[in-house]
C-alpha cells in the first residue's frame, strides 16, 4: 500500500520502563500517522533537554534523508520538551501541537506505547539500558516490517500488501515461523 508521504503528521512521546533491578529508563519514540511507521529515537536513564533536542535534530535529518516532509508534530506537555526542542522542528517548517492536559487519546503514541507494553515489555525482563534499546529496536523492526495493521489492509508499514492467494495454491502453503527475542515475537513467512 502506497501512502502519500510528501506531508506527514508525526506524534512523539516518552515512556518509562523499569529494569529488573528497579532502575527507571525513559524511551522516546515517534510514529508517522499515515504509514504507522514507528521510530525509536533513544533511551536514557536521565533525559535532559539537551538530549531531547539532539534526538529532535536526528529525527529531522532522518526525515530529510528519506525525502519526507512533516507538517505537524503532536507531542505531550512533558517538561523535557524544551523550547530548544520545539525550535528544531519549527526550523524545518513543522508545526508543533501540544496534546491536551489529561487527554491521552489525543496523542496516538499513547496507543503504540500500550501495544509495545502488551506485546513486548510485559513479557520481557529488561536488564539495563543496552538491553532495552536492543529489545525496542527488534520490536521496531518487527512492527514496521512484519506486524499487520488493520488500517493498512493487513500490510505492515514498510512492507507492501501481498497478492491474494488463489485456491489452487492453498495446498502448497509452506509457512515457517521465525522467532525474535527468544520467541517473544513470532513472524510467519512463506518459504521461497
Amino acid at each position: 500500500m502506497l501512502v502519500e508521504t510528501s506531508k506527514i503528521m508525526l506524534a512523539c512521546d516518552f515512556f518509562e520502563v523499569r529494569t529488573l533491578m528497579g532502575a527507571r529508563l525513559y524511551a522516546l519514540a515517534v510514529i508517522e500517522h499515515a504509514t504507522r511507521r514507528v521510530r525509536i529515537l533513544g533511551v536514557t536513564a536521565h533525559p535532559t533537554g539537551e538530549w531531547v533536542t539532539q534526538l529532535g535534530r536526528n529525527l529531522v535529518m532522518d526525515l530529510q534523508d528519506a525525502g519526507a516532509e512533516a507538517r505537524f508534530l503532536i507531542r505531550g506537555r512533558d517538561a523535557k520538551f524544551t523550547a530548544a526542542f520545539d525550535a528544531v522542528p519549527a526550523d524545518a517548517g513543522v508545526c508543533i501541537i501540544k496534546s491536551g492536559v489529561r487527554m491521552p487519546r489525543m496523542n496516538s503514541m499513547e496507543r503504540w506505547i500500550q501495544t509495545c507494553r502488551r506485546e513486548l515489555l510485559n513479557r520481557t525482563l529488561i536488564w539495563n539500558q543496552r538491553h532495552l534499546l536492543h529489545a525496542l529496536r527488534e520490536f521496531e523492526t518487527f512492527y514496521n516490517e512484519h506486524r499487520p495493521h488493520r488500517a493498512l489492509l493487513q500490510a505492515a508499514p514498510l512492507r507492501p500488501l501481498i497478492d491474494p492467494i488463489d485456491s489452487a495454491s492453498i495446498t502448497s502453503l509452506n509457512i515457517r515461523r521465525h522467532d525474535r527475542l527468544g520467541g517473544v515475537l513470532k513472524e510467519y513467512r512463506h518459504v521461497a
